[in-house]
C-alpha cells in the first residue's frame, strides 16, 4: 500500500480499538447500571447511530471544503472529550449528551478517512495498480482488526461490572483516541481544499440527491445498517435470554472481528471478480438469514442462536461494506466523494434513529416473531440495490480525471 493508505488503515484500526472497548457494553450500562427500559435503550443506541451516521453529511461536506486533515483532527479531539464525558456521566440525559458527542466525533472522522481511502484506491487503480476493492477490503480488515482487539480490551477492563469499571473502559478508549490524534497531527499530509464557486455547490447537491441510483443505494444501505445495529441491541438481549448474562458478548464481538480479518483475503479476491451490486445483494441475503436462523435456534438451550447470528451477520457485512464503498464512486464521481459518503451514511442514520426505539420495544417481546420480522428488513434492501453505476471510467470522465488529493 501507499504511505497514505497505510496511515489510514492504521488509524482505522486504532480508532476501532478505542470505540469497541466501550460500545458493546453500552446497552448493559444503560439498562443495568442506569436502569433504563428497553425502548429507552433502543432510542439511545439509535441516537448514537444517528449522531454518527446521520451527521456524516456534515463531515463529508467539510472534508470536501477544507480537506481531510483538519476534519480528522477535530473529530479525534471531540471523541476524546466525549468518552471522558461518558466516563463520568451519572444521569440518563448526561449519558445521552455524551453519546451524541461521541457519535458526532465519528461523523467528522469517518467520512474524512473513508473518502480519502476511496480516493487513494481510485488513484492506484487508475495508475494501473490493483483494483480499488483490494485497498478498500484492506481498510475494512484493518478496522475489523481493531474491532477484534477492542471488545477483548473492554471485557478485561469491565471484568466484575459496575460503574467504576465502565468508567475505566471509557478513559482507556479516550487514551487510544488521543494517540490517533497525535499520529494524524504528525503524519497526515496537508491538502488545500479545492476552490469552487458558490454556483457550483447547489448544482452538485441537486445532482447527487436527484440521482435515483444513489438514493436506491442509500436506502439499501439503510436496511443493512439497521440490521447490523442489532449486533449492539439484539445480540446482548439474546445472550441475556439464553444464558442469563452478557459474559460472552466480548468474545462474540472478537469472533466477528476475527472472521473479518481471517476472511479479508478470500473476500478481497471475490470482490475483485464479482459484480458489486451482486455482492451487496448476497451480503444482505446472509444478514436476513442471520435473523431467521436465530429465530429457529433460540428454541435450543445455550448460545447457539447468538453464535449463528454473529457469524452470518459478519459474513454479510464482509460483502456489503466494501462493495458499497467501491460502488459509490461509480454513482457519484470522486470530486464530491466526501459529500456522497456523508449523504449515504446520513440517510442511513435517519432510518436507524427512526426505528431504534420500535426495535428495542419489539425485542422485549418473547418468542421468534421479533427475529422473523427483523429478517425481512435486509430482504427489502436486497430489491433496492441499483443494478449498476456509471462505471469507474465514466466517473473519472465526469470529474475530468482530476485527482482529489495530492500524494504525501
Amino acid at each position: 500500500m501507499t504511505p497514505l493508505a497505510r496511515l489510514l488503515v492504521a488509524s482505522q484500526f486504532a480508532f476501532n480499538v478505542g470505540f469497541f472497548a466501550v460500545l458493546p457494553y453500552l446497552a448493559d450500562h444503560l439498562g443495568g447500571t442506569l436502569g433504563l427500559g428497553g425502548a429507552m435503550v433502543g432510542f439511545v443506541l439509535g441516537l448514537r447511530t444517528f449522531s454518527q451516521q446521520g451527521l456524516f453529511v456534515v463531515g463529508g461536506a467539510l472534508t470536501d471544503r477544507y480537506g481531510p486533515r483538519p476534519v480528522v483532527l477535530v473529530g479525534c479531539a471531540l471523541r476524546v472529550a466525549g468518552f471522558v464525558w461518558l466516563a463520568f456521566a451519572a444521569s440518563p440525559w448526561s449519558v445521552v449528551a455524551a453519546v451524541v458527542a461521541v457519535g458526532f466525533a465519528a461523523a467528522l472522522f469517518s467520512p474524512a478517512v473513508e473518502s480519502e481511502i476511496a480516493r487513494e484506491a481510485l488513484r492506484v487503480e487508475r495508475a494501473g495498480g490493483h483494483r480499488r476493492t483490494r485497498t478498500l477490503a484492506r481498510f475494512s480488515a484493518g478496522g475489523q482488526a481493531g474491532a477484534l482487539l477492542g471488545p477483548v480490551l473492554g471485557a478485561l477492563l469491565l471484568y466484575g461490572g459496575g460503574a467504576a469499571h465502565f468508567r475505566t473502559a471509557c478513559l482507556a478508549g479516550a487514551g487510544v483516541f488521543l494517540l490517533v490524534l497525535a499520529a494524524h497531527a504528525r503524519l497526515m499530509p496537508h491538502r488545500t481544499a479545492r476552490s469552487e464557486s458558490r454556483e457550483e455547490r447547489p448544482g452538485t447537491w441537486r445532482t447527487l440527491l436527484g440521482d435515483r441510483r444513489f438514493l436506491l443505494l442509500s436506502l439499501a444501505y439503510s436496511t443493512y445498517l439497521l440490521a447490523y445495529n442489532q449486533l449492539y441491541l439484539a445480540l446482548p438481549a439474546e445472550l441475556d435470554r439464553a444464558t442469563g448474562s452478557q459474559a460472552a458478548l466480548g468474545w462474540l464481538f472478537a469472533l466477528s472481528s476475527a472472521l473479518v480479518v481471517a476472511g479479508s483475503g478470500p473476500v478481497e479476491r471475490l470482490a475483485a471478480r464479482a459484480d458489486r451490486p451482486a455482492a451487496i445483494r448476497a451480503g444482505l441475503l446472509l444478514i436476513s438469514a442471520a435473523f431467521a436462523a436465530t429465530a429457529v435456534l433460540r428454541a435450543r438451550d445455550g448460545i447457539w442462536g447468538a453464535l449463528t447470528f454473529t457469524v452470518l451477520l459478519t459474513l454479510g457485512q464482509m460483502l456489503v461494506l466494501p462493495a458499497t464503498r467501491a460502488l459509490l464512486p461509480d454513482l457519484a464521481g470522486d470530486r464530491r466523494l466526501g459529500l456522497a459518503t456523508g449523504a449515504l451514511s446520513s440517510l442511513s442514520g435517519v432510518v436507524v434513529l427512526a426505528f431504534g426505539a420500535p426495535v428495542g420495544a419489539l425485542l422485549e417481546r418473547d418468542g421468534p416473531a421479533p427475529w422473523l420480522l427483523l429478517s425481512a428488513v435486509p430482504l427489502l434492501g436486497l430489491v433496492l440495490v441499483p443494478t449498476r453505476g456509471r462505471g469507474s471510467d465514466a466517473a473519472a470522465t465526469v470529474d475530468g480525471g482530476a485527482q482529489a488529493s495530492p500524494r504525501p
